[in-house]
């Protein structure tokens, strides 16, 4: 009897969620890398899916918890974005690619993990807990993924097709043309100082209140 209350407390998620996931990434990293190429995994939210693929076969709450701070804020953005521009109005443009009928249902179509894995995190968390480490952890990742794409990796290019320029933003909102409002290092360091305060901050104090070590 307890060797079977163990098994089962080992087991916190559903085997099938966990095929099911794996089944999608197997479709997605060769497709994605074939048409992007490598550099496109080093987006926050193609790191994400890789973090969570991880979490979710190890049961970890730091694994799970580290892409819900990283990813939870902007792409409930993105959703948002999504729903509207479906029924034709515009906030931000930042979906305005799913509508393009040049580019490839294939990718369109898998791109739409926008749209779940949030929903897909919040529930782990709530399965798992969350681990208030998840905040510097996303950092530092995050941190360095910005670095990688600012010294190593093209920025804006008009016309770039899928090629990734200017990776998780680090020379300006735009892929076409750098920003001008300050110089690019004073924009990076602008992300790296911003984003763990207005987007990752807000969601690690949330998670921790509701499935915190704590709050159980």
């Amino acid at each position: 009897m307890r060797l079977a209350a163990d098994s089962i407390l080992s087991c916190r998620l559903p085997l099938r969620l966990k095929l099911a996931y794996t089944a999608f990434m197997a479709v997605l990293i060769p497709v994605y890398w074939a048409n992007y190429g490598p550099t496109n995994f080093l987006y926050f939210c193609d790191m994400a899916l890789i973090v969570t693929l991880i979490g979710l076969w190890l049961e970890s709450p730091l694994f799970i918890s580290m892409p819900t701070v990283g990813i939870l804020a902007p792409q409930i953005l993105w959703v948002a974005d999504f729903g509207l521009n479906l029924g034709g109005l515009r906030l931000t443009g930042m979906t305005d690619y799913m509508f393009n009928a040049q580019s490839p249902l294939l990718l369109r179509g898998l791109s739409l993990f926008h749209g779940w894995l949030p929903f897909l995190l919040v529930y782990l968390v709530w399965r798992l807990g969350y681990d208030r480490r998840a905040l510097f952890a996303w950092t530092g990742l995050a941190w360095t993924l910005m670095l990688i794409s600012y010294f190593f990796l093209p920025g804006p290019t008009p016309d770039a097709g899928l090629t990734p320029v200017n990776v998780d933003y680090v020379f300006g909102p735009s892929d076409s043309a750098p920003q001008t409002w300050m110089p690019q290092w004073a924009w990076l360091a602008t992300l790296m100082v911003g984003l763990p305060i207005a987007m990752f901050a807000p969601v690690h104090v949330a998670m921790d209140r509701w499935r915190g070590a704590g709050a159980r």
